[in-house]
Order: C-alpha cells, then structure tokens, then sequence
C-alpha cells in the first residue's frame, strides 16, 4: 500500500487521517482517496504551470501542495479534470464519479469540517451519471486472452507476462497485484493477498502463475532496489514497487497492440475475464468463484468454513489459460 504519510503534503494528510481514524474508513479505501487525489492535484499543477506539460503526469510530485493552491482552483478546473479522466485516461463512469467523490469530500472537509476554506469551489461538481446500475461485465474471449499473452515482448517482458497473467487467472484486483510481495507467495502455490475493505483471502497460483511467476524471478533486480521496496513482487523501471498508474499503462499498451484499446477495455475487464472463462470453460460453483474473487461478506475463514480449498484449486486450475506459458 501506498505511504502516504511520506508522500503526502500536510493539508492532505490531514484529510486521510480524519477519513481513517474518525470516519473508520480501510486503509485500501484511504489509499484509494490519496490515489484520486494525487492525481487530480498532479494534473492541477501541470494546468496551472508548476511544472512542464512535457513531463509524465506519474513523475508530478504533489508534496508541496498547500491551502493557496487548493483555494485556487475552480469548477472550471475541475470540470476539464474530468474531461480528462474520460478522453485521454478513458476512465468509465463508475471510475469518475469514484473520484468526484474523493475531490468533492476532500473539499467539504476543508470547508465545512476544518473551516479553512471561505467558499467551496467544487460544491456544485455533478457525478457522471450511472446509466446502468448493473452493467454486463466486458471481458476478454479465450482467444483475444492468448492473444494478449503472447503480445507481450521488451524488456520487461518477463514482468508483464506475470502481471497479465496472474490477472487472467486469479481475477486479481488492482490495488491487490501491485501491494503483492514475493514473500506472500507459498511452497504450496498458494498467495495470501489484502482485498477490499482490508480483507485477507488464498489465492491458488496455477501452473500458468507459477510459470510466470518463476521466469519473472530469474530476472527480477536484486540490487539497486530501496530498503522499502525490497520485497515488493513486482518493480519499476526505477527498481520500486510497481505504481498502479505504471501497471494500468503497462495493460494498456498490449491491449492497444491487439487493437482492443478504444472498445471499453480496462485493467478491470482482466478481472472479468478470470471470472467468465473460469465459470464459462471450468463450470465452476458460483459459490466457489465468490471466493476465489474475494467479493463482498467473505473472509478467509468464511472460505474454509464453507468450502474445501481443493475447490477453490480447482477453480484456479480449471482456467483455460492456466497451461499457457510464455513463448521461449
């Protein structure tokens, strides 16, 4: 999980402590928050000129954000932040108006909470509409999946064949693949991952994972990486822990490769692929596929208590990809 306590500039902190320990918010959910915010006030600073337009968003340090700057930006601003979100980021709805919320609280509490702010800019700043509150899942076929797979190629391509694969495997989150040690990975093909709302859950890494996960190993970079990162499963180019914005970039450009990028695909959509060839090819329990996906109410000892692990192996094993190993 991200530290937000180092990164994180006084004013927002503020904020992150309040949501964690008087509102009684997960820390993943904090993260969130911090992770919507940074980004907003990121792009803030290259609109307003503090830094190039030339440099990557992911490079923009937020730290030095104070009351003056928050102050100083206006609907407008954040209106074409959300213009933002949608043409070049390609961000859905549901994604939007997650951060809509995360802005518009942040500001609240400045205004109405702290009473630091003489007037809330953002008050009036609408969340995208939820068209369709229950929306069919958009996955990937069998075939478009072995396609992605073997689009992957460069330098770091024993990484990103791990990152795709784990994903259309395991149905992994986001915010679960990049806070991934090496450590939580067992002898019993086993991984111990921190879903939502803090939750622990076993995860069961197929001989595609393995596969993967063994090449990545090999190559993986010992020295150079910073005492904190150290044990972080996947790393940057820098040798850190790999970001979300890196790894969303990293989907992005294969998905882009097999010409899958401006029909609506996402990181997200990897997730709902695990899920749909699992249930689709493996005729798996939907009880089980709860489980292994990690979704609401359910605990790791819930999944002991009312399943049998070798169910939820057989889950992961059933996958049609679980064989698909990287080219040699």
């Amino acid at each position: 999980m991200t530290d937000f306590s180092v990164e994180a500039p006084d004013i927002i902190k503020d904020f992150l402590f309040y949501l964690q320990t008087i509102k009684g918010r997960s820390p993943m959910t904090v993260d969130e928050y911090y992770h919507d915010l940074r980004t907003f006030f990121r792009f803030m600073k290259r609109k307003k000129g503090f830094v190039s337009s030339s440099v990557e968003l992911s490079e923009i340090k937020i730290d030095d954000i104070d009351l003056d700057f928050v102050a100083s930006v206006t609907l407008t601003d954040a209106l074409e932040f959300m213009n933002y979100l949608q043409r070049v980021r390609k961000n859905d709805n549901k994604t939007r108006a997650r951060k809509t919320t995360s802005i518009k609280s942040f500001y609240h509490y400045l205004y109405f909470r702290k009473g630091v702010l003489q007037e809330n800019p953002l008050e009036k700043l609408d969340r995208p509409p939820q068209r369709d509150k229950n929306p069919l899942p958009k996955y990937l076929t069998l075939e478009q999946s072995i396609e992605l797979l073997n689009a992957v190629e460069g330098k770091f391509k024993e990484r990103d064949y791990c990152i795709l694969t784990f994903f259309l495997n395991c149905g992994m989150r986001l915010a679960e693949l990049v806070a991934m040690d090496y450590t939580d990975i067992r002898s019993d093909n086993t991984a111990q991952i921190i879903g939502k709302g803090n939750k622990k859950r076993i995860i069961y890494l197929n001989e595609a994972c393995m596969s993967a996960y063994h090449d990545y190993m090999k190559v993986r970079p010992v020295e150079g990486v910073r005492a904190e990162d150290k044990h972080a499963l996947f790393l940057s180019a820098r040798n850190r822990r790999i970001s979300r914005e890196m790894v969303q970039k990293t989907v992005y450009k294969y998905l882009e490769k097999i010409g899958l990028d401006s029909q609506g695909y996402s990181v997200h959509k990897l997730r709902h692929t695990a899920a749909t060839l699992m249930y689709q090819h493996g005729n798996v329990d939907i009880r089980v596929l709860k489980d292994v996906l990690g979704h609401e109410n359910l605990s790791t000892t819930e999944i002991y208590t009312h399943l049998d692990s070798s169910q939820i192996e057989r889950a992961a094993k059933s996958n049609p990809l679980s064989k698909v190993k990287a080219k040699k």
